[in-house]
């Protein structure tokens, strides 16, 4: 057996499991969102969307959550990861604790933060020790939500700029000390041009995790008002209303304007440095 059908045979399994738990689900939701009688193709779904207000109002919410969400993620994780790039005892350990929330998901996540933020809460407690009684909104609101899109983000931004910012040379940087750069200068010149491929990357990822938001929206949240995002909108229509070929057309237009979000991203960072980092450690 050649190389070539023995590359062939170790792809396939994915291949398969990808046209039956992906592709055609996919084709599936939008033959159906097409199809709302059964009387044929139309558009009338995606008509009703985009002349509905209340279901418009659900793109703009869940941008207002998914983009500060993605970069908070990213503001947090970046000089944790920068500090931490170097191995050690402190880098396995707090990727450790930074990685709890993974582990614990979205709907725990949620569940402490009802508990930790309500009146009688450790958090208001804690404040009221400080001297501080003035109080804000934190759960059932936009901005609980938001939190827990940055704690659920934070963990994957960590990760993937650490692996990032390992396979820089570490030597670049040093060459650069030599020649009288300070820490400033070495990150803006040397490190900063090199991880713009994994900040996008990374934005991307963090950034699709974060339009889809359901739970956090949905027990965190107001689900009938300020965070009724699309999501949210689908299930309303599918599960509810029993009209599946709607809720197959929210979900398709979820997964487009995502893919035009990130078509973006990638076109905005096209000329970024695309050669090696890793040089010779």
């Amino acid at each position: 057996m050649n190389a070539g059908r023995r590359a062939w045979l170790l792809v396939l399994p994915a291949a398969l499991f990808l046209l039956a738990f992906f592709a055609y689900p996919m084709l599936a939701g939008l033959d159906s969102s097409l199809r709302p009688s059964s009387h044929g193709y139309s558009l009338h779904n995606y008509v009703r969307f985009a002349a509905t207000p209340e279901l418009r109002d659900t793109v703009w919410t869940t941008f207002r959550l998914a983009v500060p969400a993605t970069v908070l993620s990213l503001l947090l994780a970046l000089p944790c990861a920068y500090f931490l790039r170097a191995p050690s005892r402190l880098q396995r350990f707090s990727t450790i604790v930074f990685l709890l929330p993974i582990t614990f998901g979205s709907v725990l996540v949620a569940d402490g933060m009802l508990s930790y933020f309500s009146n009688n809460g450790w958090f208001w407690q804690l404040a009221s020790v400080l001297g501080v009684h003035a109080r804000v909104a934190l759960i059932h609101s936009f901005s609980s939500v938001l939190i827990s899109l940055v704690i659920g983000g934070f963990p994957f931004a960590f990760l993937f700029l650490l692996s990032f910012l390992s396979g820089i040379d570490p030597n670049l940087e040093r060459a650069a000390a030599t020649l009288g750069a300070g820490p400033w200068r070495q990150f803006r010149f040397i490190v900063a041009p090199l991880l713009v491929p994994g900040l996008r990357m990374t934005a991307i990822l963090v950034f699709v995790q974060c339009f889809t938001v359901f739970p956090s929206a949905v027990l965190l949240g107001i689900p009938a008002g300020a965070t009724r995002v699309m999501s949210i909108a689908a299930a309303h229509a599918a599960f509810e209303d029993y009209d599946y070929s709607m809720g197959n057309a929210i979900s398709v237009l979820m997964g487009l304007i995502q893919f035009a979000a990130v078509g973006l991203l990638l076109l905005s960072t096209r000329k970024a440095f695309r050669g090696s980092s890793a040089g010779f450690k």
